[in-house]
């Protein structure tokens, strides 16, 4: 294969420019492509979204209300995981959730939810309760402590 240079370049056609305006027989002639009357017929009227198509895109989308909360949510754990992962009389804490991969992360807290039958007497360490969670833990003989929230420094500018 020979090397490249300019010598053996090949220039690929160009797309000649639209004639508008010669004529009928042309296919271009009497409005020119311009459609009839508007500021977008005339010489200098331009206006609306510059890419084509965008604009109907744009009305196609619905529209969405509301925010998204900045506040973290809690991971949670239902009861039948608890009974599924743990022995009766066992502390259950964040760390304990993480290491048996019930949670992914235990920074925002951990809240436990009443889905599922808890038999086994458990000490539930967590940062917040559902309360048919709390009752059923209670009623197996087990404890539910809510674990308080560290609170962050208060920042040193004042804000």
């Amino acid at each position: 294969m020979s090397e490249l240079g300019i010598h053996n370049l090949t220039i690929k056609s160009k797309r000649r420019a639209k004639r508008v305006g010669r004529g009928n027989g042309s296919g271009r002639g009497t409005y020119s492509g311009r459609g009839l009357k508007g500021q977008r017929a005339r010489s200098g009227g331009r206006g609306g979204l510059k890419r084509k198509g965008l604009m109907q895109m744009l009305r196609s989308k619905p529209k969405v209300g509301g925010f998204k909360s900045k506040k973290p949510k809690f991971e949670t754990v239902n009861l039948d995981h608890l009974q599924k992962h743990f022995e009766a009389g066992e502390k259950v804490d964040a760390k304990k959730l993480l290491s048996k991969g019930l949670i992914l992360a235990p920074r925002p807290g951990v809240k436990i939810l009443g889905t599922g039958v808890l038999s086994k007497k458990l000490t539930v360490f967590a940062s917040a309760f559902s309360e048919t969670a709390k009752e059923a833990i209670l009623k197996a003989g087990g404890a539910a402590e809510v674990v308080a929230k560290k609170k962050r420094p208060a920042n040193r500018h004042g804000n």
